[in-house]
């Protein structure tokens, strides 16, 4: 206690912090017991970071009380944290200190790391409230191994917290007592945990009342308790009945194991040679037996390793022809690529033809700009011939001249106009081929393109087919792998089952072994009245007692020759199940490594079809930019 308390103090320098008063009164007034009881006490955020940093590596008490402390939510975080670690703590009371979301969350933390809290109580507190901390809470809870009573009381529970309460349950394996009365849980909670109690085995107590649960679903849930007791005290009296015939079967093994001394003194004195020759072919049949089955299991370890070989020579085959398909399908989309180039660069070259001709269209428009320029400069100098009176015969000779040249290079323009028209117009009809020659083009791209798709379709499904057979191939081998072991565990029961014949029968030559005894005795008075008579016979059968004593010895060598022989073999036993164990785990890795493979094949068909489909968007936007920005697009002739 004094350690605690010296620990608490330390800390508190450590941290600059000034111990709080009472806590320091509290601590002082345990002495010698394992119980921490601050209720009621004002617990600051320092003082519980402190005392869960105390707590940490604390190894006297086995419970904390600390009812109606007024913890905060920052407070009760880092005490709950400093108990995650605590290995001593059994019992925890945090009986009305309001937690919420967070002190939901810290004790949903508790529950997922701490190994030996067995009782909590959190009666009066707000968990229910805030459904996110509460669903850690209920998350710690499902994985905790070592909780046994749960207090929930007043904790403003709903139906939905109810529900993930439920999913906890179903999930929990070791929780016995379960308080929720006066909650908020109803009719939807109430069915819930119906279910969820109907599956635990577990949970042997639970208090609904306060809920607004209708009473037949009570008296459900009171049903599964019942059936739930009814098994623990059923598994109970079956252990009791267990350790019981444990003892007894320990108990009788220690009798055997006498009644064998006995067997083995009384064995020096035996004269029938008889028995030891049905004793000697006794164990020379086991003997047989055991090395039959051990050649049988030596047959089927070879067929095994065969087996493997053939499947790992069949995966690199199908490994090797996925590649060639693969590099096939990959050359295939490079010819699509470069004939999908030489058309790109076939419309490029068409396209300046176009461009070509809309640049003689341009000269055109200029040349009858220049005539209508010549017309008017021509019509003003007349204007100004006729004002003038001196100059008239010069001007209308010059006129004259000038409108023949006019006229010349008048028809000479209406030549070139109509040539170019039809030019234009030849150049429109190749526009007209050139457009349906693409339209056909998109359209042939069109169809390639889902032919290729339905060709990937093919090779997926085509992919996914094998790869089912030969996982059902797969698993066909592991089933004949699992029928091998189980012949395997037959076998040695076979053998166990032998071994406890020979017990048997060793039990009926103790039987036969003492009515010889008995015989003896009355031999050995019939002996003591013939005992001057039969003295050579006496020391004659001393002679053949002595050998006899020795062929026992012998046969004694010999039967824990044939022990060590069958420890042998259930050491093999033991190796050959742990073999088969290993295979069974490479089979499951290759099976893995096939379906990862697999996946990256799909991703790798899944790129391929994206970089085709952003190829063809980009040739289309070319082309489409292409006829946009031409002046053809966008150029009407004025009239």
């Amino acid at each position: 206690m004094e350690d605690f308390r010296r620990a608490y103090l330390r800390l508190c320098k450590e941290a600059g912090l000034e111990p709080q008063e009472s806590v320091l009164v509290q601590l002082q007034a345990v002495t010698g017991g394992t119980r921490l009881d601050l209720s009621g006490q004002s617990l600051t955020v320092e003082s519980c970071a402190v005392l869960g940093r105390t707590l940490q590596k604390d190894t006297l008490f086995t419970e904390l009380v600390l009812q109606d402390c007024m913890l905060s939510e920052e407070g009760a975080k880092l005490f709950l944290n400093g108990l995650c670690s605590n290995t001593t703590v059994r019992a925890l009371d945090l009986k009305g200190n309001n937690l919420r979301g967070a002190g939901a969350e810290a004790l949903g933390k508790l529950l997922v790391r701490n190994k030996t809290l067995r009782r909590l109580v959190l009666e009066w507190n707000a968990l229910g409230m805030w459904e996110e901390g509460f669903s850690i809470f209920c998350e710690g809870l499902a994985s905790n191994s070592c909780l046994t009573q749960l207090d929930l009381r007043n904790n403003q529970i709903n139906h939905q917290g109810a529900a993930e309460l439920a999913l906890a349950l179903k999930r929990n394996s070791v929780l016995e007592e379960l308080d929720l009365r006066w909650n908020n849980i109803g009719l939807l909670g109430g069915r819930s945990l119906l279910d969820a109690l109907q599956q635990n085995r577990t949970v042997l107590q639970v208090e609904m009342a306060g809920n607004n649960i209708p009473s037949d679903i009570l008296r459900a849930i009171e049903q599964s308790m019942e059936h739930n007791a009814d098994r623990q005290s059923a598994l109970r009296e079956s252990r009791s009945r267990t350790q019981v015939l444990s003892k007894e079967i320990q108990n009788l093994k220690v009798e055997k194991g006498r009644q064998f001394v006995s067997l083995m003194e009384t064995i020096d004195k035996q004269r029938e040679e008889m028995g030891r020759s049905s004793r000697l072919q006794m164990t020379e049949a086991a003997l047989a037996l055991s090395e039959q089955k051990v050649n049988n299991l030596g047959d089927l370890l070879t067929r095994l390793k065969l087996e493997k070989t053939e499947l790992m020579d069949r995966q690199s085959r199908e490994l090797k022809k996925l590649q060639e398909e693969s590099v096939l399908r990959e050359g295939k989309l490079l010819r699509e690529t470069n004939s999908l180039s030489e058309k790109n660069h076939q419309l490029k070259n068409k396209v300046q033809e176009l461009q070509v001709v809309y640049s003689y269209q341009d000269q055109i428009f200029e040349l009858k700009q220049e005539l209508t320029n010549s017309t008017g400069e021509l019509k003003l100098r007349l204007a100004q011939a006729e004002g003038t009176t001196i100059l008239h015969a010069q001007t209308q000779h010059l006129c004259n001249l000038r409108l023949n040249e006019v006229d010349q290079v008048n028809r000479h323009l209406e030549e070139s106009e109509r040539a170019l028209q039809d030019r234009i117009l030849k150049l429109e009809g190749q526009r007209i081929q050139l457009e349906e020659e693409l339209s056909r083009v998109k359209a042939a791209m069109v169809t390639e393109r889902a032919q290729a798709e339905e060709e990937l379709g093919k090779v997926r499904t085509q992919v996914r087919l094998e790869e089912q057979q030969h996982l059902s191939s797969m698993e066909e081998k592991l089933r004949s792998a699992r029928q091998s072991r189980d012949e395997a565990q037959s076998h040695c029961a076979q053998q166990k089952q032998t071994i406890t014949e020979l017990h048997a029968r060793v039990g009926q030559q103790s039987i036969e072994m003492d009515a010889l005894r008995r015989r003896i005795d009355e031999l050995q008075q019939d002996l003591a009245g013939k005992e001057q008579e039969k003295m050579a016979e006496v020391t004659r059968v001393r002679v053949e007692l002595q050998e006899q004593i020795g062929h026992l010895q012998a046969e004694r060598t010999a039967q824990s020759g044939l022990k060590e022989k069958i420890a042998a073999l259930e050491r093999e036993m033991k190796a050959l199940g742990a073999s088969h164990r290993e295979a069974l785990l490479d089979k499951e890795s290759e099976i893995s490594s096939l379906l990862e493979r697999l996946r990256m094949k799909e991703g790798e068909i899944q790129r391929m079809r994206e970089d085709e489909a952003q190829r063809a968007s980009f040739l289309q936007n070319a082309i489409l930019t292409y006829v946009q920005g031409s002046p053809l697009g966008h150029y009407s002739p004025k009239k």
